[in-house]
């Protein structure tokens, strides 16, 4: 049986801050989605601001400001990063969404948040997709999971053949981190306990300490310790195996239905001119193709997930009822009681 340490509380740890953006959105975001029309060939009208709801250093705030560093030039506008964290970017998104729909104004959207924070919060805290205009994918990142390599668990088999209940780190509530370990647990049947963490950095510490047995992290955090010999990787949880660790296979390969990454994307609020879409998606595919943005990916290990924003809408859509049906079928429950 699968036990979580984490309340429904928890997620709401900026409390209300959240009611805020949320009463915020209520009444601000249908005022953005009608408002008029803007110009659009008068865009951009100064710096175009990239919001982003996470601490500078993460993953999410280092492949926006590479995104913004190198769309910056084909736009013909300085493109500001600002970070808003808290409640897995649910701030910072719902800002975005009420913010006027002129194209000055994005958000970096973490597919996490629209296809995994909804198992774990109830119906009127989550964010919708659909409210978005979604200019194009950006990445993957993939996550894995691993063990300390003084425990001597290296496969599986290790794990279901070991007879004892495992404490096992998560990088929070409603990501795709616990998503992926408790699923695997469940159909594993592995007996454990989710212990969330903000954050892979923290998860990977408690790790390496031994205050947990294993944990499921990203991998660009968890590699610098792999290559290092003092984290095992035991699966990851991709469809395919990762390009930056073809030697580990995939939960799916091992038996167990967990297809689990984690995707980007940028998006502008709803009601966006399409002319103004049209030409932020041109500056950031101009961006993509560049030299310097394709070695950042292969620096931080992320994998181009460059496609459509109305195709990404569909994935994450597509993603979001496959893990409501997962989560249903194997008895998850991420926090909400649901």
């Amino acid at each position: 049986m699968i036990k979580s340490t984490f309340t429904r509380r928890s997620i709401l740890a900026t409390g209300s801050g959240l009611a805020l953006a949320l009463a915020l959105t209520a009444c601000g975001g249908n005022v953005a989605g009608t408002s008029p029309a803007a110009d659009a060939s008068k865009f951009p009208a100064g710096p175009v601001t990239l919001t982003i709801g996470a601490d500078p250093g993460g993953s999410t705030d280092l492949i926006g400001r590479a995104l913004a560093e190198n769309a910056s030039g084909p736009l013909g506008a300085p493109i500001p990063v600002v970070n808003k964290p808290g409640a897995n970017g649910a701030l910072a998104t719902k800002e975005v969404g009420a913010a006027k729909a002129d194209g000055q104004t994005l958000v970096i959207l973490n597919a996490s948040l629209f296809a995994i924070t909804p198992l774990a919060v109830s119906a009127g805290e989550t964010v919708k997709i659909e409210d978005y205009e979604v200019i194009t994918g950006i990445s993957q990142d993939d996550y894995v999971l691993v063990s300390n390599a003084s425990s001597g668990m290296k496969t599986m088999d290790d794990l279901t053949k070991a007879g004892k209940k495992f404490n096992f780190a998560t990088t929070g509530v409603g990501t795709g981190s616990q998503l992926a370990q408790a699923l695997l647990f469940k159909q594993a049947k592995i007996d454990g306990t989710d212990v969330p963490f903000d954050g892979g950095s923290p998860a990977m510490t408690a790790l390496l300490g031994n205050q947990v047995d294993l944990a499921t992290i990203q991998l660009a955090e968890a590699m610098p310790q792999i290559k290092a010999g003092k984290l095992n990787p035991i699966v990851v949880f991709s469809k395919e195996r990762n390009q930056y660790l073809p030697d580990t296979p995939t939960a799916v390969e091992a038996g167990y239905d967990v297809p689990v990454s984690q995707f980007r994307a940028v998006a502008a609020p709803k009601g966006t001119p399409e002319a103004v879409v049209t030409k932020l998606r041109e500056s950031f595919k101009k961006a993509f193709e560049s030299e310097a943005y394709k070695a950042f990916n292969k620096q931080n290990l992320f994998t181009p997930a460059e496609i459509d924003g109305d195709q990404v809408a569909k994935d994450w859509s597509a993603n979001a009822a496959k893990y409501k049906e997962l989560t249903t079928k194997y008895g998850v429950d991420l926090g909400s009681g649901k």
